[in-house]
């Protein structure tokens, strides 16, 4: 050790180490990577070369860093957007991707295989809602409390973040309009009721119409109809009234039940008088054909012998009117004889041989006496009898 060293005397450890060695080396190896010349950094220029050796090394170092800044990564279900200068430029696959650093070029990683949510009429919670987009005006002037959900991905990157100020916020909107112009041409029962999938159907291609025609670059998956139900200052009363047309279907219901037991009753009743009444009237007509056929007959005859047709047809209707009464004509005129008549007998057998009776009626009692063989008398005799019975 030199005697002018200023550490002549001194142990490591005794003290604090030189600042102004450190620097001196440290200069020195910094000379030394970038190919300077080591030097004791005595000189008046030896400390100004080493100063700058390490404004290099840390230029390269800052470099570097500059450089490796480009690097990105897109995973699996992202797109990668590069812009130069704020103007696009390329859209990368998923996998490890490079570009200018900023700010010369920067890139956007975009998740487009996920599913992205929006809810119309609430956020969050069903209960949370949203009465200026959840109220509703149907096609009958009824209002109804509409929520729903929104899914879509994105098909487009590069739509979803130039083409619209805000994508997701305009898709809200264009769902509520097109749910809008849906129920406003439907009725209140069918928005609640039997038609809420086909509104959610109808709503997400017309959505989907309205999204392509605004470049929005999203594709819309599914539409979910979360509540449909009247407002709550009106849903007492319209409890009822659901009740009232539940009624009202009930009774239409039973009253169908009815008319299909009742209806082909009468109509079998009707069919058979129907048939009652044509059989009646056949019967009639043969009747009326068979007595005219007769009455020509009769006719026939009587024009071949009047006389005998004559009298023919007064006994047989005597025989028919005689037939169905209780008198006895007795003629006392013909014989003075007493004549025994078993009365009991007659009127029992008169009681029995009525108009309804089975048995055949009788002949009525001729009081002639056996040996009167005058055939003119007994015309004479008969014709004076029909008097008396018609007096």
């Amino acid at each position: 050790m030199a005697l002018n060293d200023p550490q002549w005397g001194r142990r490591r450890g005794d003290g604090p180490p030189d600042l102004d060695e450190i620097w001196s080396r440290f200069n020195q190896k910094l000379a030394g990577l970038f190919g300077g010349k080591g030097g004791s950094g005595d000189g008046p220029d030896g400390g100004g070369k080493q100063f700058g050796g390490g404004l290099g090394l840390l230029a390269g170092l800052v470099v570097l860093v500059w450089f490796a800044s480009g690097f990105y990564i897109v995973d699996a279900g992202q797109k990668g957007v590069v812009l130069r200068f704020g103007k696009y430029v390329e859209t990368t696959d998923p996998g490890p991707r490079w570009h200018l650093p900023y700010p010369i070029e920067s890139a956007e990683v975009v998740n487009v295989a996920g599913v992205r949510t929006i809810e119309v009429g609430y956020r969050n919670d069903v209960r949370s809602k949203v009465p200026k987009e959840a109220l509703m005006l149907t096609d009958d002037e009824n209002i109804v409390d509409l929520q729903f959900a929104v899914q879509y991905i994105l098909k487009d990157p590069t739509e979803y973040l130039f083409d619209n100020r805000n994508p997701d916020e305009a898709v809200r909107q264009v769902a509520e309009s097109a749910i809008r112009e849906i129920v406003g041409k439907s009725k209140m029962d069918y928005v609640l009721y039997e038609g809420r999938e086909q509104i959610a159907v109808q709503a997400r291609d017309l959505i989907q119409k309205i999204i392509d025609r605004y470049k929005l670059g999203v594709t819309i998956s599914q539409i979910t109809m979360q509540n449909a139900q009247p407002p709550e200052q009106v849903q007492a009363a319209f409890a009822d009234a659901v009740k009232a047309n539940q009624d009202r279907e009930r009774q239409k219901n039973e009253g169908e039940a009815y008319a299909n037991d009742v209806v082909p009753k009468a109509r079998g009743t009707a069919a058979r008088l129907v048939q009652e009444a044509e059989g009646y009237r056949q019967r009639v007509i043969a009747n009326s054909e068979g007595e005219a056929s007769r009455f020509k007959d009769v006719l026939t005859e009587y024009k071949k012998a009047p006389g005998v047709t004559r009298e023919r047809m007064y006994l047989e209707t005597m025989q028919q009117v005689l037939s169905s009464t209780s008198k006895v004509l007795v003629d006392q005129k013909q014989s003075g004889n007493l004549l025994f008549l078993p009365l009991d007998k007659i009127l029992q057998m008169g009681g029995t041989n009525g108009p309804n009776g089975a048995s055949t009626p009788s002949s009525p009692v001729d009081p002639t006496p056996p040996h009167s063989t005058d055939g003119s008398l007994r015309s004479r005799d008969s014709f004076r009898s029909r008097d008396r019975e018609s007096r």
